[in-house]
């Protein structure tokens, strides 16, 4: 039963388809723009269904795209019109601690009818997105998520680019309702909640014309709760040029089938190679099957445009390097628990308890023999100062491991390191070691993003002072 990479990698298939206020003695201060969520009704499933009831930013399904320039600031004032306390994370940035967004660890949730305004800057150029960081599990469910791109300081040689938002709903057959129960213990304990309708940008019906020989930039981001996406190109040539945000020094040409994991991105050039009529494809497999979850029909050519070559790696974002790993301090998280896990017994709220206990609590997975945050951090890290983590997978199941306010590097079984990314692919029975600066001061949650993961156990800390 357990899951691995070559599982999943083998099940290939080829698819034949501002306003500013005055100030009199001080400076202008910039007022936040507001971003609301609240409840609201969309198109999701196709026209002859009803609309779905969902919690999204400013109403809106995804939420409010959010472009700046690197080096810009942001300023949002949170509105929370919701009926639970929520909080927003920028996902992937390098921020303040203080801006990161997670309640119960960097700020209190914002009650329904509160606010809270996030004032922070993009250092960073690349793909990220921001999404509810309490009660996650149900409220990124229930719709609660947006994306967030920082365009680099000059422009990149591409003739266009497209966001594409990948996510899964689990809807009522009947109603095309959200299935309202977030507290499954079937979800927590095994893969996560997996969602029966899959969309892009909210709807399973993506269409974007294209023209022969077009270069376009693709920014992927998995913003599922725990589908992990196995993606392929159809009538494209492509490059990966970026992951999570971060610059690859060489970009690596896309061959065969590629994962996407909840909570990662990918940034990719394609060229279309598909001739004037035919049609493209991102293509999704599942079970061996190709299914088109993007189409890119193919229009008359016009003004001819050219193949390029290769294309040029992006400009790299500042501080990506990771020195001195080889004395680094070395740190350990084993991951235990889930069904037909090995999990005996873990502590829970300070009290050790049986699995049977655990299971009676809702709570399933472990990191080093505890369920859920602990008092005292997995690290206790200076700014600066490298650290490596060995992650070992005693579970069955794949876990997509997100560290906050931080980009990691692989430590390679050769001893190179791997590219910078923010969430890393852990499969059942596989241990994996990443190493990273720390960053910003502050208290940065490490955790599972399948989300049901991380409410019923699978989230830890680094301390950085």
């Amino acid at each position: 039963m357990t899951q691995t990479r070559r599982d999943i990698l083998r099940m290939g298939a080829t698819l034949g388809l501002g306003t500013m206020i005055p100030g009199t003695i001080r400076a202008a201060t910039p007022t936040p723009m507001p971003l609301t969520a609240s409840v609201a009704d969309v198109q999701l499933a196709p026209s002859d269904y009803p609309k779905t009831r969902i919690w999204g930013y400013d109403g809106q399904m995804p939420g409010t795209l959010i472009r700046v320039k690197q080096g810009d600031r942001i300023m949002r004032r949170f509105v929370n019109d919701l009926p639970q306390a929520s909080s927003v994370h920028w996902h992937g940035l390098r921020i303040d601690n203080a801006m990161d967004g997670v309640a119960g660890l960097t700020q209190d949730a914002v009650p329904p009818g509160g606010t809270f305004d996030y004032d922070f800057t993009a250092h960073d150029a690349g793909t990220y997105w921001y999404h509810a960081h309490n009660r996650s599990m149900e409220q990124v469910a229930r719709g609660l998520y947006g994306a967030l791109i920082v365009e680099e300081a000059e422009p990149v040689d591409v003739d266009r680019e497209e966001l594409l938002i990948l996510d899964d709903w689990l809807l009522n057959p009947d109603t095309a309702q959200l299935d309202p129960e977030f507290e499954a213990p079937h979800d927590r304990s095994h893969a996560g909640r997996r969602g029966n309708y899959i969309v892009t940008n909210g709807t399973a019906e993506t269409e974007l014309p294209v023209k022969p020989n077009e270069r376009l930039r693709l920014r992927l981001i998995n913003a599922a709760n725990a589908r992990i996406f196995q993606l392929a190109l159809s009538g494209f040539e492509g490059w990966v040029m970026a992951y999570d945000g971060m610059p690859l020094e060489v970009p690596e040409k896309v061959d065969g089938n590629f994962l996407l994991a909840p909570g990662q991105r990918v940034d990719l050039f394609v060229d279309v190679t598909a001739a004037a009529g035919e049609v493209a494809h991102l293509v999704r497999i599942d079970d061996e099957e190709g299914y088109s979850q993007a189409a890119f029909p193919v229009g008359p050519a016009g003004d001819p445009i050219k193949l390029r070559e290769t294309p040029e790696p992006l400009p790299p974002n500042p501080n990506m390097s990771v020195p001195g790993v080889d004395a680094a301090r070395r740190f350990d998280l084993r991951m235990e628990g889930g069904a037909m896990g090995n999990l005996q017994k873990a502590r829970l709220g300070g009290e050790e308890m049986s699995f049977r206990e655990l299971a009676a609590a809702n709570q399933f997975w472990s990191f080093n023999g505890v369920v859920g945050m602990t008092d005292t951090p997995l690290a206790q890290l200076s700014s600066g100062e490298t650290a490596r983590v060995s992650i070992q997978n005693d579970t069955v199941f794949p876990h997509a491991m997100h560290l906050h306010g931080m980009h990691f590097r692989e430590v390679l079984n050769s001893g190179e390191l791997g590219p910078l990314r923010d969430t890393l692919l852990v499969f059942g029975d596989e241990t994996r070691e990443i190493a990273f600066v720390a960053g910003e001061p502050g208290k940065w949650i490490f955790h599972c993003h399948m989300l049901a993961h991380t409410a019923s156990g699978m989230a830890t800390w680094v301390d950085v002072t």
